[in-house]
């Protein structure tokens, strides 16, 4: 008998064995948690019929969707309420790493499900020796110990996901290999499925091949442009990796194949309960995964942490050719689900400050590291966004509206950009005011041009790597940028932010503030773990003026403004971006815009320090925040010229300034057609 099976039927017998009912206050703790593990040996040992494959998903979810979760053994409140702080915090804990196993049994990889099993017995051996006399200390060195003992072989994992095709087999047969009519494959990912899941494919399923081909050449196209403005050869790469959300199986069905004929094998990789990404399916519950944000701060410490960047570097070196060869992510975001408000839970685990430090540490040394074996100079990517039907009952208006809108005329945009950008670049600075309830007054600070003639500020953004048009965006000086943005509300990763202030000081956070709780602390919390990603402050990254007033005026139509991904919705209006600039890491490559000009504000008074400090120049994070247009007042381009202004008796001097926009609209000679959406044409 294979060794791996042997472990995981005697875990299972061992489990089986456990009786509940002698222990104590902990009987209904482990009598889910052996539902749990009974679920996951039915999907190893039983046929994949439909029934049981609906089956076993209502199975699986049932207790973390909607109201149940608030007496779940996954809620932190619910759990430190019926066990104390301490005690319940790594119950959670214990509970909700449980639920890893899922997806993983419908693969049929025994090792990580071993694993969960073998440490619900080491769990269940300390609830049942010191009972009621448990102590935090010996729950906190189990769980450490857990994750300390694997930790090298689940980076190992997680690199040949990303890297080796053989590996994405289950999920590729899903894609490839099923009637995508019949909607009962959804069920083999083993992820929560709704009518999302289901509503999705069968609309995708009704456009036929033909037209889901011609929607995903858009995709593809990008993809491939994206190498080519670049200067990467194409060639030399032989794997993309295709993140998508369940449900688009017959569109990624086509993009394979047209990857294919670029000869790019596509990999699938997927991070499933708490913080799903790659592949994944509709939240059982947000509320859920917001709770478990930062579940890692029962246990980290800073040798944990050093421990898992040596086995990343073990695994790059390991993988090092295969990793020369990955071309980079090709991303198909959605869009439309329910909008969320998170409630702020003391009984969530919160990093400490030393903790936040570390975490902080640690996204940058693991960037800096995937930098070495994979440059950001050496591959590309390509992202895409569509609605859910969670948009409402105008889904698949909005659908063939947004199909439109990531394929309008990319020279015409090219030609009314361009103007834009002759405009912005006579300018020392731009300054931007709102209207109305909106008070941003910010002044941001542009880098000099030494040869005018042929260099420039701004690129001229279309629809390659970042699908739909159309935007013009630079790096700011940080020095001289100076000011308050404020957006009345904005939805950024999922989270709504009411009143969001920001205020800049030379470039950097200086102070900051939102409206979403009673408590203004509450909100500076928010944000900082959010936005700031625990960090005290963040540059300025990017200033851009989005030029795609036709999704404007869509979103607007459909009343769907909040419900858009910012990779729209940064095209919308002018936006400015906390964290690293757009050109992070590849600060050195000669970029030029359609117009021949180089573009040469790539890097800030931050990133400067890459070569002699890198961890001083990235923060490995980049947030754009938009302005829509009808919370704008003016947009203009500051230039070093000024005029005499009589004032009274006396004269004074004042910049001479372009306006570009003024209350909501483009003034600009050259880019009044943007303004043909708003007025229905």
């Amino acid at each position: 008998m294979d060794i791996l099976q042997e472990r995981w039927e005697l875990a299972m017998q061992r489990i089986k064995e456990i009786s509940p009912e002698t222990m104590g206050i902990y009987a209904d703790y482990i009598k889910v948690c052996q539902t749990l593990f009974n679920g996951v040996e039915q999907v190893i040992n039983e046929p994949h019929t439909p029934r049981n494959l609906r089956k076993w998903n209502e199975l699986f979810y049932r207790d973390i969707k909607g109201e149940r979760y608030t007496s779940s053994m996954a809620d932190p409140a619910y759990m430190n309420q019926v066990f104390g702080q301490k005690i319940g915090s790594y119950l959670c804990l214990y509970y909700v790493n449980f639920r890893n196993a899922v997806t993983a049994a419908y693969e049929g990889k025994l090792q990580p499900i071993i694993w969960q099993a073998e440490l619900f017995l080491q769990l269940y051996g300390i609830l049942s020796e010191e009972g009621s006399g448990i102590s935090e200390r010996s729950l906190k060195e189990t769980f450490y110990y857990h994750i300390h003992d694997y930790d090298e072989e689940r980076m190992e994992e997680s690199m040949e996901q990303m890297l080796l095709p053989e590996k994405s087999s289950y999920l590729m047969q899903l894609i490839m290999d099923r009637d995508h009519k019949c909607l009962d494959y959804l069920y083999e990912y083993g992820e929560y499925i709704t009518e999302t899941e289901e509503k999705t494919a069968s609309f995708l399923v009704s456009l036929g091949e033909e037209k889901l081909a011609e929607i995903a050449s858009t995709y593809t196209e990008g993809y491939r442009k994206g190498f080519e403005i670049a200067g990467i050869d194409l060639t030399c790469k032989k794997t993309v990796q295709i993140r998508y959300h369940i449900g688009f199986e017959p569109l990624v069905r086509q993009a394979v194949i047209q990857f294919r004929g670029m000869g790019l094998e596509p990999v699938f990789s997927r991070h499933t309960n708490t913080n799903a990404t790659g592949v994944y399916s509709t939240s059982p519950n947000r509320q859920y995964q917001y709770d478990h944000r930062f579940d890692d701060a029962l246990y980290m410490n800073k040798a944990l942490l050093a421990n898992r960047l040596h086995y990343a570097e073990n695994a790059l070196k390991k993988y090092s050719k295969d990793a020369s060869a990955y071309a980079g992510p090709a991303v198909i975001e959605v869009f439309g689900e329910k909008l969320f408000t998170p409630k702020s839970k003391a009984e969530n685990p919160a990093y400490t400050k030393e903790q936040q430090t570390l975490s902080v540490e640690y996204k940058r040394d693991y960037s800096l590291l995937l930098n070495r074996f994979i440059p950001q100079d050496s591959y590309s990517f390509t992202i895409i966004a569509f609605p859910i039907p969670d948009i409402g009952k105008d889904f698949e208006d909005i659908f063939r509206e947004t199909v439109r809108v990531n394929t309008l005329d990319m020279d015409q945009y090219r030609q009314i950009q361009q103007h834009l950008i002759d405009a912005l670049d006579q300018g020392e600075t731009v300054h931007v005011t709102g209207r109305g309830d909106n008070h941003t007054d910010i002044h941001i600070h542009l880098h000099n041009l030494k040869n005018p003639e042929k260099e420039t500020n701004f690129e001229n953004c279309l629809a390659d790597v970042n699908i739909p048009v159309g935007e013009v965006f630079t790096s700011p000086k940080l020095k001289g940028t100076n000011g308050l943005l404020h957006v009345t509300e904005v939805y950024l990763n999922g989270l709504c932010y009411k009143d969001l202030k920001i205020t800049f000081k030379d470039g950097m956070v200086d102070d900051y503030e939102c409206a979403n709780f009673p408590d203004k602390e509450d909100g500076r919390k928010f944000i900082k773990e959010n936005l700031l990603y625990n960090r005290e402050t963040l540059p300025m990254g990017e200033c851009a003026i989005g030029t795609n007033t036709t999704a404007y005026v869509m979103a607007a139509k459909y009343g769907i403004m909040e419900k858009l991904p910012i990779l729209i919705a940064e095209k919308m209006g002018p936006h400015i971006a906390i964290g690293d600039t757009c050109y992070s890491y590849c600060e050195d490559v000669r970029v030029y815009n359609p117009d021949g000009k180089e573009i040469v504000a790539k890097e800030n008074e931050c990133s400067v320090f890459r070569k002699e400090d890198p961890k001083k120049a990235y923060f490995n994070c980049h947030t754009d925040i938009t302005i829509p247009y009808e919370e704008l007042s003016r947009i203009a381009a500051v230039t070093a010229q000024t005029v005499e202004v009589p004032i009274m008796n006396d004269v004074a001097e004042e910049r001479v300034e372009i306006p570009i926009l003024l209350d909501g609209r483009f003034v600009l000679e050259g880019t009044l057609k943007l303004n043909e959406p708003f007025e229905g044409k």
